[in-house]
């Protein structure tokens, strides 16, 4: 078995593990410093948003031997607003202006012609209107805010309504950092940028359903056992499913930056970026909420329950006791959390339910018990 194969079996058995839940307040820390950088630049900077949302022009010039840099100032003189120039395959010029209607379209497509000697004629344009943008925008905005209301029942329905508000803030988390990144390095919001945000989001509950579940399967019946805390089964579901979060993470992350580093950067396919941008910092932004900020928020919320409460204050009054020397009565219910020794690491081991063979589907022997 690999080291990262014997690694993950070791997680999930409880050998070994990180306090991800003891150590929430610092990753909580981290959050909020990451999210604040992410709102100030998407205040200071603001989105560059694409025609499509703010309508404009773009041309699309045949071949010619002037330099991308020497066309972006031609066209920003002709047009009077900021440029976009992309240099095509064909060796010719995609010049995307903001704020170009279609009486002004004409004007400035002879002005390029000219500054670039190029046929006025072979200069292709495609004219946006700015009100089809605020629809575009519009519709989007409808559709991110219906996709967070369904994960939000869902999740109330299948797990648990402070499961669902984990995964909302989660979620928030991860537009947020996406969105200000945008802002910070000056990218351009299309419609595919959009498309990505609602793939990574996907991806994101995704990371933490596959948590939320090992922690559901975990902690039932919890009240009925004094071996281990909420947190700490919390904790264990964590870093049972650490390896597998990473490994599907590290494989989502490797085409998308080739798109963004290779297809993007070197090649300087641009066109790529509005897409590839966030895909690349939406999985890394939704695999480190799954695990550093989703799950510890449900282990703080379970946390104020009366009922988690008493629980906890038993688990430590029964630890207190054993490293006394003192002697223990166990619940009965304590023999189906049994695979661990009393002095394991309770942040990383949690409940071991035996096999149904083993308490079900068959009668106890007789006589008394052993």
């Amino acid at each position: 078995m690999s080291k990262l194969g014997n690694l993950g079996a070791r997680l999930h058995r409880g050998e070994v593990g990180y306090d991800f839940v003891g150590n929430r307040k610092l990753w909580y820390g981290v959050s909020i410093l990451i999210t604040i950088t992410a709102i100030l630049g998407l205040t200071v900077r603001g989105l560059n948003m694409g025609i499509e949302f703010q309508g404009g022009a773009v041309f699309t010039t045949p071949k010619t031997s002037v330099s991308v840099a020497q066309t972006q100032t031609y066209a920003e003189e002709a047009a009077g607003h900021d440029a976009v120039v992309q240099e095509l395959g064909t060796g010719g010029m995609r010049i995307q202006i903001s704020g170009v209607d279609t009486g002004k379209s004409d004007a400035v497509k002879q002005q390029l012609a000219k500054d670039l000697k190029v046929d006025s004629e072979k200069i292709n344009a495609d004219l946006v209107g700015p009100s089809w943008g605020d629809q575009i925008a519009n519709k989007a905005w409808q559709g991110l805010g219906i996709f967070l209301i369904l994960v939000v029942i869902y999740l109330a329905i299948a797990f648990e309504w402070r499961m669902a508000i984990a995964a909302f803030v989660a979620l928030i988390h991860d537009i947020t950092i996406t969105v200000g990144i945008y802002a910070l390095v000056g990218f351009e919001v299309t419609p595919g940028t959009v498309i990505g945000l609602l793939t990574i989001l996907g991806y994101s509950l995704y990371d933490t359903v596959v948590v939320f579940d090992s922690l559901k399967e975990q902690t039932k019946d919890i009240t009925k056992q004094t071996r281990w805390t909420y947190s700490e089964i919390a904790n264990r579901s964590i870093n049972s499913t650490l390896v597998r979060s990473i490994n599907t993470t590290v494989v989502a992350l490797l085409p998308v930056a080739g798109l963004l580093f290779i297809g993007g950067g070197f090649l300087g396919a641009g066109m790529l970026n509005d897409i590839s941008l966030s895909l690349f910092v939406g999985l890394a932004a939704g695999a480190y909420s799954s695990i550093f900020i989703a799950t510890p928020l449900v282990a703080d919320l379970k946390e104020r329950e009366p009922q988690m409460k008493a629980l906890k204050k038993r688990v430590l009054a029964k630890r207190a006791q054993t490293a006394q020397g003192e002697p223990v009565q166990a619940q009965d219910d304590d023999e189906e959390y049994v695979d661990e020794p009393e002095d394991a690491a309770p942040a990383v081991v949690g409940p071991r339910h035996q096999p149904a063979s083993r308490n079900r589907g068959r009668g106890r022997p007789s006589g008394k018990r052993r």
